[in-house]
C-alpha cells in the first residue's frame, strides 16, 4: 500500500505520522523479536545472523516469520482521536515508519486512517536520513507535517514544515523548539518509580517469605548471623524473580493485552517502554547474583536452579497443562530449599512434602481463576495456557484434594517422633490440622464462586481472615514449645 504519487488536494499538508512511540506507546521490533522468541526460543541464535546482514533484511525475516495482535496493540488514545478528526476534515494521513511494511499496512488496514504506508522492506530500513529522503522525495521539501517523538525524528522534522510532537522523549521537545514550527505537543507522562516497582512486581515478594520458614521452624530466628544471610536470600531471589517476571512479560504480551486485569500492566499497557523494560532484566539478575556470592555456595546452586526452572517455565513449562502448575509448585518448594540452603540447617522431609502438596493446591486455585475469568464471548481455551473451560471440575477436584494431602503429611508430621526435638507440646500442634483444612476449603470456594481474583498467596496476605488464621497459627506454634 505504497504510493509516492500524492498531490495535495486539500488545504492542509499531508500529515505524516510515526508509528513505535508515536501512533502506538510500543516498539513493534521489539514486540515481533519477543513474539519470535515465544514460537521458539531457538532463534535467539539467529538474530545476529540476521543482523550481520542489515537492519532491514534483520526486519524481513522476523515479519515473515511472526504476526502481531494488531488490534490489541496500545495506541496513543488521544492522538489517535486527534488522527481521526483530521482524517474527517478530509486530511490525508501517511503512516511513515522504521517499522517493517508487513506490520504498518496491518496496522494501517485496522484504523483505517491512513491512505500512504512507508515502511521498511527487505531490501531498505526506512529510518532517519532515508525516512526523511522518501518524505522529501515523495512530498517536497517542507511539503509535509510530521508527527513523532524520538531523537532519530529530529533529521525529518528538519525537513518538515510542522512538527507534532507525541510524548516527545527525554530532551527531545527541547531540540525541536529551536526549529520553531512546533504545531501541536501531545504530552505524555515518563515511566516513574511506581511503574517500575508495578513492572517489577515488587508485591510478588512475598512468596520469597518462605525463604524464612526454615530458620523459623528450626528456632533459629534470634540468631542475627543466620537471620542477616536469610534476608540476603530473600533480596537475591526477588531480584531473580523480578527480572524473570519482565521477560515473562515481554513473552505474554498478546496474552496479556487480552487479558480483564493483566492488560494493565507496565510493559502491556505500554507505561514502561519495552527497552527500559528488556534492559531491566539483566541489570536485577546480575545485582541478585552479585550478593548471593556473600552466601554457602549451596544457596547459589539453589538459585541458579530457580531461575534455570523459572526461565523454562516462561518459555516452555506454562503453555503445558498440569506441567505448570507442577512446575510452579517445585519453584515454590525450590523457595523453602535455598532458605534451608542459606542458613546451613538440616533438610525435612516434612516440610518439603507439605509445601509441594500445599503449593500444587495454589497453582491450580491460580490458573481456575484465570480460567474462570475468562469473558464468556471469547474461545473456549485460557489463551496462552493449555486448559479448556471444560477443565473446571477437574482442576478444583486435583486442588482439593492436593491441598487436604498437604493437611494429612501435617498430620503424619505431628504424630512422628521427629515433632519432640522441636516442640515439648505436640499436641498442641494438632490444632493447626483443623485451621488448615478451613482455610484451603475457604480458598476453593471462594475460588468455585469466581471471587478469587489475587494469585493466592498474595490473596492470603491481604485477607483479614488468613491473617487472623496465621496470629492463631503463630501462637499455637508458641504453645508447643
Amino acid at each position: 500500500m505504497v504510493n509516492s504519487d500524492i498531490q495535495n488536494t486539500t488545504s492542509e499538508l499531508p500529515l505524516c505520522v510515526d508509528l513505535d512511540g508515536t501512533l502506538v506507546r510500543t516498539d513493534v521490533l521489539l514486540e515481533s523479536i519477543f513474539a519470535l522468541l515465544k514460537q521458539n526460543f531457538i532463534y535467539v541464535l539467529f538474530l545476529p545472523l540476521w543482523l550481520l546482514k542489515g537492519k532491514a533484511y534483520f526486519k524481513q525475516q522476523i515479519a515473515d516469520r511472526v504476526e502481531l495482535d494488531v488490534e490489541h496493540l496500545p495506541y496513543h488514545d488521544e492522538f489517535l482521536d486527534y488522527l481521526k478528526q483530521q482524517k474527517a476534515l478530509g486530511r490525508h494521513l501517511v503512516l511513515a515508519t522504521a517499522s517493517n511494511l508487513k506490520f504498518a499496512e496491518q496496522i494501517a488496514l485496522h484504523l483505517g486512517l491512513f491512505e500512504t504506508v512507508l515502511a521498511s522492506d527487505n531490501q531498505k530500513n526506512l529510518s532517519g536520513r532515508r525516512k526523511r529522503q522518501c518524505l522529501v522525495d515523495t512530498f517536497g521539501e517542507s511539503g509535509f507535517d510530521y508527527a513523532g517523538n524520538a531523537k532519530v525524528d529530529l533529521e525529518v522534522w528538519s525537513h518538515a514544515e510542522g512538527v507534532i510532537l507525541v510524548t516527545p522523549e527525554a530532551g527531545v521537545q527541547e531540540q525541536a523548539e529551536r526549529l520553531g514550527r512546533i504545531k501541536k505537543i501531545f504530552p505524555g507522562q515518563q515511566a516513574c518509580v511506581s511503574t517500575y516497582i508495578k513492572a517489577m512486581r515488587l508485591h510478588q515478594w512475598v512468596k520469597n517469605l518462605l525463604i524464612f520458614v526454615p530458620l523459623v521452624l528450626s528456632h533459629q530466628i534470634y540468631d542475627l548471623t543466620l537471620l542477616a544471610q536469610a534476608i540476603l536470600a530473600f533480596l537475591t531471589f526477588g531480584l531473580c524473580a523480578s527480572s524473570v517476571y519482565l521477560l515473562n512479560d515481554l513473552l505474554d504480551l498478546p496474552a496479556d493485552r487480552r487479558h480483564p486485569s493483566k492488560r494493565d500492566r507496565p510493559l502491556a499497557a505500554g507505561s514502561l517502554p519495552i527497552k527500559q523494560g528488556a534492559l531491566l532484566i539483566p541489570v536485577l539478575l546480575l545485582i541478585g547474583f552479585t550478593i548471593a556470592l556473600a552466601l554457602p555456595v549451596e544457596f547459589l546452586l539453589v538459585l541458579t536452579l530457580y531461575f534455570v526452572v523459572t526461565l523454562a517455565y516462561s518459555v516452555w513449562f506454562k503453555q503445558a497443562a498440569l506441567v505448570d502448575v507442577l512446575v510452579l509448585a517445585a519453584l515454590y518448594t525450590l523457595r523453602i530449599i535455598a532458605g534451608t540452603a542459606a542458613v546451613a540447617v538440616d533438610y525435612s522431609f516434612w516440610l518439603l512434602a507439605f509445601a509441594m502438596f500445599l503449593f500444587l493446591s495454589l497453582a491450580l486455585v491460580k490458573r481456575y481463576s484465570e480460567l474462570m475469568a475468562q469473558p464468556e464471548d471469547n474461545d473456549q481455551f485460557l489463551h496462552g495456557r493449555g486448559y479448556r473451560i471444560g477443565d473446571l471440575d477437574i482442576l478444583s477436584q486435583f486442588g482439593s484434594s492436593s491441598g487436604y494431602m498437604a493437611v494429612l503429611v501435617l498430620a503424619f508430621y505431628i504424630n512422628s517422633s521427629e515433632i519432640r526435638l522441636l516442640y515439648s507440646y505436640p499436641e498442641a500442634i494438632w490444632m493447626l490440622c483443623p485451621i488448615l483444612l478451613y482455610w484451603i476449603s475457604r480458598v476453593w470456594l471462594l475460588a468455585r464462586r469466581g471471587e478469587m481474583h489475587e494469585d493466592p498467596v498474595v490473596f492470603a496476605i491481604q485477607d483479614v481472615r488468613s491473617r487472623w488464621l496465621a496470629l492463631i497459627t503463630l501462637a499455637i506454634l508458641w504453645a508447643g514449645l
